[in-house]
């Protein structure tokens, strides 16, 4: 008779059995199992990296609430609402910075006049003064913008560890970091999670592991009509600004941004800005640029995010990196200084039918992968950089229906 294999030891700490285990300590993961252990169950998170290391410490922590739309915007007020309360409870710096989307073009503040119409209340019309008065800008053909107060910032390089580590603290929580799941079982009313750590014994999963999730359940994936996709980020220095360091300044949108948030979707001005960005700057479409930046305590500036061909992925286009420049100097200033290049990984939608489709739990719609690949096991995934924005209005979804 063959002996028996012996089990991984068991790292003290690490519980035998949870009410939920959370695959993924990223801003999805942790968001899952924040909201778990809020009501009161048991969660252990299992993170093959040693610390937050992909997409959610890769953006710009911009939660942009309300150019999100459907059960996007209701997911994105109750996560706005969450990042505020765990920034006081975990010690991590959160602001109600607000947002500021500039028109250079009188198709793009018509747009802009659209938004304002259709959020009554949260969204203010600003003239060319106004603009300069709230974003540090170098430019000098503004011709009016839009201030989205609801909008919050924090610093996700250090906003994703510090939740984490004061989840650690909760009592029945537990983080264990370089930890890989190899599979996991489904049984009667629970699932066994085999890790290179020990095994887990869950009565829920969530496998919230971003882009990974066509590698771990790519049924799931192709089900849901999407795929993975590449974004190229900068930080910069910009010498004619306003000095970021001196306040905590609010988000700024360019009008490429207004071609992927999908309120500016509903304005009919949106064909002429695309048109005009068409004629003057090509590469700004070719590239998919979605000109954004934050400002940082050092001085500096993050600028997102142009997409990586897919001929190019994983390496960097300087095509691409070159687009996004061109259109951060006219808003910036041109004397830019690089400091910092990255890319993030994600799921994005694979045609434009996907937003049709439905989510396990959800109402149809919404930039959001919820599928059930094993009993008592869900795999989540948010799309297009939006996990920041709607995480935690998310989870509180997800566990309505799964716990």
């Amino acid at each position: 008779m063959r002996p028996q294999s012996p089990r991984p030891a068991r790292p003290a700490g690490l519980p035998p059995k949870a009410d939920l285990v959370v695959v993924g300590a990223g801003t999805v993961g942790l968001a899952h199992a924040a909201e778990a252990a809020a009501r009161g169950q048991s969660v252990v998170v299992v993170e093959r990296d040693p610390r937050p290391l992909g997409a959610s410490v890769r953006g710009d922590g911009h939660a942009a609430v309300t150019t999100q739309d459907g059960i996007a915007l209701a997911c994105a007020l109750a996560t706005r609402e969450r990042w505020l309360k765990l920034g006081r409870e975990a010690g991590f710096w959160v602001r109600q910075t607000g947002s500021v989307v500039v028109a250079r073009t009188d198709a793009e503040l018509a747009v802009l006049d659209d938004l304002v119409a259709m959020r009554d209340g949260d969204a203010v019309l600003l003239d060319a003064a106004g603009v300069q008065e709230k974003a540090p800008l170098a430019c000098d053909d503004v011709v009016g913008g839009v201030l989205l107060p609801l909008d919050v910032r924090l610093e996700p390089r250090e906003s994703v560890p510090a939740l984490a580590a004061w989840l650690a603290e909760r009592p029945g929580v537990d983080v264990a970091w370089s930890t890989a799941v190899h599979t996991l079982e489904p049984g009667s009313g629970c699932t066994l999670a085999r890790t290179s750590r020990g095994e887990i014994v869950a009565k829920r999963v969530v496998v919230a592991v971003g882009h990974d999730l066509d590698r771990l359940f790519p049924d799931a994936v192709a089900d849901a009509d999407v795929r993975r996709a590449h974004r190229q980020w900068l930080r910069v220095t910009a010498p004619g600004a306003v000095d970021a360091a001196t306040e905590a300044l609010p988000a700024v949108l360019g009008g490429s941004a207004m071609l992927h948030h999908p309120t500016f979707g509903h304005s009919p001005a949106l064909v002429d800005v695309r048109e005009r960005l068409r004629t003057r700057s090509p590469g700004v479409l070719d590239a998919g640029v979605h000109l954004a930046f934050t400002s940082r305590a050092d001085g500096s500036f993050v600028v997102g995010s142009a997409r990586t061909p897919d001929a190019v992925a994983p390496y960097r286009s300087e095509a691409a990196d070159a687009a996004l420049l061109a259109e951060a100097r006219m808003l910036l200033g041109a004397d830019l200084r690089v400091l910092e290049r990255w890319s993030s990984s994600g799921l994005e939608p694979a045609t434009p039918a996907r937003l049709g489709r439905r989510a396990v739990g959800l109402p149809p719609g919404g930039p959001f992968v919820v599928a059930e690949p094993l009993p008592g096991v869900r795999a989540v995934a948010v799309l297009s950089g939006l996990g920041t924005t709607t995480a935690h209005g998310l989870a509180a979804r997800v566990l309505d229906t799964l716990l």
